[in-house]
């Protein structure tokens, strides 16, 4: 849906490629968090906004609050909300499109751009003016609130949506915890576990990393100057001190951007290091998922596909891998 979406509105814009792997997938499955609508009383301020805001001063809280536009009320009348599931399985709708027209300007300061709904301004959850790096990410947002129904506003349609309110609003005061959180999983790295070879039931498996994980493990090591070390425990092993510092200067090194894209590429596949060869140009969109479903594409061709599981699990990752490489690219001036 989103992917789709965001194919055929950015078509024009220069150096479009990141988006032709977002546009083979067309399911989601994402955000299984909250949301509500709040109605307040109408009010002539032209600035008015549709705002995407955090339910909670909990970081770790990862509903999200849409406040909707102001509505004519009467004097008795108050504000108030409605709570309800965002769950692609349910296929949740929050409240309804009030708005006409998407459109995107540059910003008032001149650094950065603007998506603007009818006359008001997207905002970020601190309720800022939503000021966007490149003139195509502002494309993007706004397509995909452009891409939204007149009977609701689905918010698992909005991807690159999330990644925006997560790097201008979360990871600037998170960075620490998040880098830490990462390097903290480093060492359990799906790519450094290796299956058994001796092993009738993982010899396919082992066979099937030999050919694809090593390649990838032969250039973490001519990037960072140490050779990652495999283990076949579940409990993982320790990599070499340097390996480990130098991956955690790189993330120091990142923009907030690059951050939340890492972040988010690193959780869907479970792997800091397939994160790191997409950022750094490595690996495609198709490779790395590729890597990520090794093991259980291997049983798929064993045993078959569940439909209404293994198919519904590869078009989620699809998304969720495609956006966040499409955002990373978007975000980066040409």
């Amino acid at each position: 849906m989103a992917s789709s979406l965001v194919y055929r509105t950015l078509k024009s814009i220069r150096n479009p490629h990141p988006i032709r792997a977002l546009a083979t997938s067309s399911r989601t499955r994402h955000l299984s968090s909250t949301a509500a609508v709040h109605q307040q009383t109408q009010s002539d301020d032209p600035s008015s906004s549709f705002t995407f805001s955090p339910s909670s001063s909990n970081e770790n809280d990862e509903s999200i609050f849409i406040k909707g536009p102001k509505q004519e009320t009467t004097s008795s009348s108050s504000s108030s909300s409605v709570t309800m599931p965002m769950s692609f399985m349910t296929g949740s709708i929050v409240g309804r499109r009030f708005y006409k027209q998407v459109t995107t300007r540059e910003a008032d300061d001149g650094n950065g751009w603007t998506v603007m709904l009818d006359y008001r301004t997207l905002k970020t959850p601190s309720k800022r003016a939503l000021k966007l790096p490149t003139l195509g990410l502002a494309k993007a947002i706004g397509a995909e609130w452009d891409y939204q129904e007149t009977d609701g506003i689905r918010p698992f349609t909005m991807p690159l949506m999330r990644l925006v309110c997560t790097a201008l609003e979360r990871v600037p005061l998170t960075r620490p915890k998040i880098i830490e959180y990462l390097m903290k999983k480093f060492n359990q790295d799906q790519v450094f576990c290796r299956a058994p070879s001796d092993n009738e039931l993982t010899s396919g498996v082992h066979e099937r990393q030999v050919k694809y994980v090593d390649p990838l493990l032969n250039w973490v090591e001519s990037e960072f100057g140490f050779k990652p070390v495999v283990y076949s425990s579940f409990f993982g092993g320790k990599q070499e001190d340097g390996l480990v510092k130098a991956v955690e200067n790189l993330l120091k090194k990142t923009d907030d951007c690059e951050l939340a894209a890492i972040d988010a590429i690193a959780s869907s596949a479970h792997s800091l290091v397939i994160a790191i060869g997409l950022f750094r140009g490595k690996l495609n969109i198709e490779e790395a998922i590729e890597l990520i479903r090794l093991e259980e594409d291997f049983q798929v061709d064993k045993w078959g596909l569940v439909e209404g599981g293994h198919d519904i699990d590869i078009a989620d990752l699809r998304v969720q891998i495609s956006s966040a490489v499409v955002f990373l690219g978007l975000s980066r001036s040409i």
